[in-house]
C-alpha cells in the first residue's frame, strides 16, 4: 500500500567479508584467476572468451568428447532413456545401462569386476576412506592427486609419503610398519596400450589388487571407476559415500562412455599419434631453453617457479593465441608454479609449431628463458 512503512531495516556486518579480504589479496599478488569460458566445442583449436586459441589446457587427450560415435551412442540413449537417472544407484537409479558400462569396464581392464562412480575424485576419495580405518597405514607419492589425498585424510588412517617415484623408498617404508596393520601404497599413473593404464603398461595383471579410472578425460566424458575383485565392489556398493549418496549417471555419459572404449579397441591410431605429439611439443620447449620437470606424459609442465610470473606466461600466451593455464599454490607447491600444457591426438603439427614459437617470443620477452 503506498505510503505505508516497513519495520526499521538494519544492515548487519557481512559474516563473510574475509573471503573478499582473500581474493583482493589473490588480486595484489597476482594471483587471481577468473574463468575462462569455452564458446563452442572443446577441440585442439577453439575459442575461449572469443578468441581463438591453440588449446594446449584441455584433458581431452584423444580427442573423444567430439567423435561422432560417441555423440550417436550419448544421443540414441537419451532419446530412449531420457536425460537422466532419477536416483542414486542403490535405491532407483542402476540402469541397464550403468551394468552394461561396468561389465565392459571390468573385461577391459582384465579385471573381476567394477564399479563407477560420479567423477574421477570421488572414485578415489570414496575408495580409499572406505576401506581403510585409523589403525591401518597409507604409503603415499608425495605428487598424488588431490583426490587420493582427500580420501586417504577421511580414512583416518596414518600416512606415510615417499619421493615421487622412489618405489625403492616406498619398500622402505612398508618394511618399518607392522606387519600385523592394513598397509596400502598408492601412486598414480598414465597410460598403457590401448588406454589401459599403468597396470597393463608393466604386465602387472593379477598384482595390483585396485584400479581406479577416469572417464572424464581419455574417455572424453564424465566420471571415474573402480576395478578389482568382485568382494572389493561389492563392498564398496555398501560403504563408498559418494556411490551411496549421489545420484547415477545420465544414461547418455553411460553410453558414451561405452562408445569410447570401442575406439580405444578399434582405433590404436589416436594413442599413438598422441604420444608422437607429446614427443614433438615436450622436445621443442626443452630446446627452447624452458624447464618441463621430469614428465614422461602428455602434461608437460612449464615450471617457472613464482606464482606471479606463471600467471603473466599465461596471459601473455592467451593473447598470443595459445591457451595454456597458469597452475600455483595450493595445486602445486608455492616454488614450482608453472604453466600446464597438454597435447592431444587431434592437434595438428602446424598448431604445435605455432604454440611452440609462441612459448619462445613469449617466454623471452618475460625473461623466462
Amino acid at each position: 500500500m503506498a505510503g505505508r512503512k516497513g519495520p526499521p531495516y538494519t544492515v548487519r556486518p557481512d559474516p563473510l567479508r574475509y573471503l573478499s579480504d582473500e581474493l583482493d589479496a589473490l588480486k595484489a599478488q597476482g594471483l587471481y584467476r577468473r574463468l575462462r569460458i569455452l564458446d563452442g566445442e572443446q577441440k585442439a583449436r577453439t575459442s575461449f572468451d572469443h578468441r581463438a586459441v591453440v588449446n594446449l589446457s584441455s584433458n581431452n587427450y584423444l580427442g573423444l568428447t567430439t567423435h561422432p560415435k560417441l555423440r550417436e551412442r550419448a544421443m540414441e540413449a537419451t532419446r530412449t532413456l531420457g536425460v537422466g537417472s532419477g536416483s542414486v544407484r542403490t535405491i532407483a537409479g542402476t540402469m541397464r545401462i550403468h551394468m552394461e558400462l561396468e561389465r565392459k569396464l571390468a573385461d577391459f581392464k582384465r579385471t573381476e569386476a567394477t564399479v563407477v562412480f560420479q567423477s574421477g575424485f570421488t572414485a578415489n576419495a570414496g575408495t580409499v576412506s572406505s576401506i581403510l580405518g585409523k589403525d591401518d597405514f597409507i604409503v603415499s607419492d608425495e605428487l598424488n592427486h588431490a583426490s587420493i589425498i582427500d580420501g586417504a585424510r577421511l580414512s583416518r588412517a596414518t600416512i606415510k609419503v615417499f619421493p615421487h617415484r622412489d618405489a625403492k623408498a616406498a619398500g622402505a617404508i612398508i618394511q618399518e610398519l607392522p606387519r600385523d596393520r592394513r598397509r596400502l601404497i598408492i601412486t598414480d599413473g598414465v597410460f598403457g596400450s590401448n588406454g589401459r593404464g599403468t597396470v597393463d603398461h608393466f604386465g602387472l595383471h593379477g598384482r595390483v589388487d585396485i584400479q581406479v579410472g577416469t572417464l572424464s578425460k581419455a574417455i572424453g566424458a564424465l566420471g571415474g571407476y573402480v576395478a578389482g575383485s568382485e568382494a572389493l565392489i561389492e563392498f564398496l556398493h555398501h560403504r563408498a559415500r559418494p556411490f551411496l549418496f549421489s545420484t547415477s549417471h545420465p544414461p547418455a555419459v553411460a553410453a558414451a562412455c561405452l562408445a569410447a572404449i570401442d575406439v580405444l579397441e578399434s582405433e590404436p591410431e589416436l594413442i599413438a599419434r598422441l604420444w608422437d605429439n607429446t614427443r614433438f611439443f615436450k622436445s621443442g620447449l626443452q630446446t627452447l631453453g624452458f624447464n618441463t620437470g621430469v614428465s614422461e606424459s602428455p602434461i608437460t609442465p612449464v615450471i617457472v617457479g613464482d606464482a606471479a610470473l606463471a600467471m603473466k606466461l599465461s596471459d601473455a600466451l592467451f593473447q598470443e593465441g595459445v591457451f595454456a593455464q597458469g597452475i600455483g599454490f595450493p595445486t602445486v607447491a608455492r616454488d614450482r608454479a608453472r604453466v600446464r600444457t597438454i597435447v592431444t591426438a587431434t592437434h595438428t603439427r602446424d598448431e604445435l609449431q605455432f604454440a611452440l614459437d609462441c612459448f619462445g617470443r613469449v617466454g623471452r620477452s618475460l625473461g623466462v628463458i
